[in-house]
């Protein structure tokens, strides 16, 4: 899928290790209609809870919308046509897709929008996002509901990192040089949004997987 920028890409309000941060770049009400959107994809392909290579479940639970989704299992991480109960994942929605349009500085659309719900106590551990094809292009995170401390490593395990909470509506961009970083999830701040009824933090991170 082919797009064009329409307009030049907004300021970064902050840029760590290359990652570009973009703080409330989604407004409350925006923020609504993308969770209502949301609700839309997981009734069509319902949240699961993957399992690591070792058989490991992970504490987030997780579905993609897009013409291909993420599934990790036994055998291994890749990219799938199906949902692992069987059924076709779901477009993305278009007010996802908006963000990608307004942030990513691509000429190409995703073809996969990686939704991942973490309840109290979920976390991701420090990993890259490298199961794509072409790591010319970039990675756009959403992040919906109660803070999440995000920390940004190298492109090698190990060595200092940083960490920054990242609140309901702010969005991040992987790209260029800070493509392959090392990331991850360490905690959430239970309660700190009233965005999800249930509370908890979704993430969305929009990939061009092929």
């Amino acid at each position: 899928m082919k797009k064009v920028p329409a307009e030049p890409l907004p300021r970064a309000t902050l840029e760590i290790r290359g990652v570009s941060l973009y703080q409330g770049f989604l407004d409350r009400e925006t923020q609504e209609q993308m969770v209502e959107d949301l609700r839309a994809v997981v009734a069509a392909a319902p949240l699961f809870q993957p399992e690591t290579r070792r058989g490991q479940k992970m504490s987030v639970r997780m579905t993609s919308a897009g013409k291909v989704g993420w599934v990790s299992d036994r055998r291994g991480y890749r990219y799938e046509p199906s949902h692992p109960q069987g059924m076709g994942w779901p477009p993305i929605p278009a007010s996802v897709l908006s963000v990608w349009n307004a942030v990513a500085g691509s000429d190409r659309g995703p073809d996969c929008c990686l939704v991942n719900y973490y309840g109290e106590g979920a976390r991701m551990g420090l990993h890259q996002d490298r199961d794509e094809a072409d790591f010319e292009q970039p990675v756009v995170s959403i992040s919906l509901g109660d803070d999440a401390l995000f920390r940004i490593g190298n492109l090698t395990r190990g060595g200092k990192t940083e960490s920054i909470w990242l609140t309901s509506g702010d969005v991040l961009v992987m790209g260029g040089a800070a493509r392959l970083v090392y990331h991850g999830i360490d905690r959430l701040r239970p309660g700190s949004s009233a965005l999800l009824p249930n509370g908890g933090r979704i993430n969305l991170t929009m990939r061009v997987a092929r």
